[in-house]
């Protein structure tokens, strides 16, 4: 059975290099490719992992698979590999030379012991509220 999740043959093309069995062992019975794509339906549904149709490997299987890529820091791998192909593709360079971060991305909690409710934590101020 096919879902939207699956990986393309193209999409294949670019990443099955780093599932080949030098790179990553090869014990499992199980085609890296349906791995990839259970990872992927995990991913998309956020679905739980003894959840996982039956149609894809075992759901231990898959997170076995999982977990030893994201360990060896495969999936992070990838991904930037991805992004600068695709960056070099839109004519950029493959690293971005800077980054904006406004108020609305990065929250702090500067002077937050002097603003807000108490929330029953008895501060200082509310004990002495309390105590006299």
């Amino acid at each position: 059975m096919a879902y939207p999740s699956d990986i393309t043959n193209k999409q294949w093309e670019h990443i099955k290099r780093y599932f080949e069995c030098g790179n990553y062992g090869n014990r499992s019975k199980y085609d890296k490719r349906k791995l990839v794509n259970a990872v992927f339906y995990l991913t998309k549904t956020g679905c739980q992992w003894r959840q996982l149709p039956n149609d894809f490997p075992p759901w231990k299987t898959v997170y076995s698979f999982f977990k030893r890529a994201k360990d060896k820091g495969l999936w992070e791998e990838i991904m930037c590999n991805l992004v600068s192909k695709n960056r070099i593709t839109l004519g950029l360079k493959p690293n971005p030379s800077y980054s904006l971060i406004d108020s609305q991305s990065v929250k702090t909690t500067y002077a937050a012991k002097d603003r807000g409710i108490d929330g029953g934590k008895k501060s200082e101020r509310t004990k002495k509220a309390y105590c006299h």
